[in-house]
């Protein structure tokens, strides 16, 4: 049997979507001024963000079109090396936009294999951001930025490696 034909489409948040819906229907009866006001600002937040979800849909088009999970799990998998780690320290420094555009994208590679070591690092270095660095410098100088810099680095290597020493037991 092929796994992707008996995989079905799974809708997350469903009861969640459910408890606002009766949520906003209980404060429409309360109150019918708020609610309408809170629905417009729903509405609003929800056209602003419709381009990033749409965004973050075509990226996970892309990669997985040109780069196939699996062959990218042989790098960041289970048998990964410190080539991953470095990989994906730089990967969270250059990576840019919101971290909620990089869920979907980090929720499939790691649904494919991907460490959860080098998932928080990845995360955490996108703390490090590099067009912030002249400021970070201008403002504290450049002993401290680079010192906090490594420091971010090293705490997100010693997380990462934390998680997989946790995830083994």
């Amino acid at each position: 049997m092929n796994k992707n034909k008996d995989k079905k489409i799974e809708f997350k948040g469903i009861k969640f979507l459910f408890f606002v819906i009766i949520i906003h229907i209980i404060i429409f009866l309360l109150d019918k001024e708020s609610s309408s006001l809170a629905l417009i600002k729903s509405y609003e937040v929800l056209l602003k963000l419709l381009p990033i979800f749409v965004m973050i849909i075509l990226i996970t088009t892309l990669i997985n079109y040109f780069l196939k999970p699996k062959s990218v799990m042989k790098h960041f998998g289970k048998d990964s090396g410190l080539r991953a780690w470095i990989y994906t320290i730089f990967a969270g420094i250059i990576s840019a936009g919101p971290m909620y555009a990089w869920y979907a994208i980090l929720g499939e590679l790691k649904q494919n294999g991907l460490k959860d070591g080098l998932l928080v690092t990845f995360m955490y270095t996108r703390s490090i951001k590099i067009p912030f660095i002249p400021i970070v410098i201008d403002y504290f100088g450049i002993l401290f930025t680079t010192i906090l810099f490594i420091y971010i680095i090293i705490g997100a290597v010693l997380q990462g490696v934390l998680i997989e020493a946790i995830k083994k037991k």
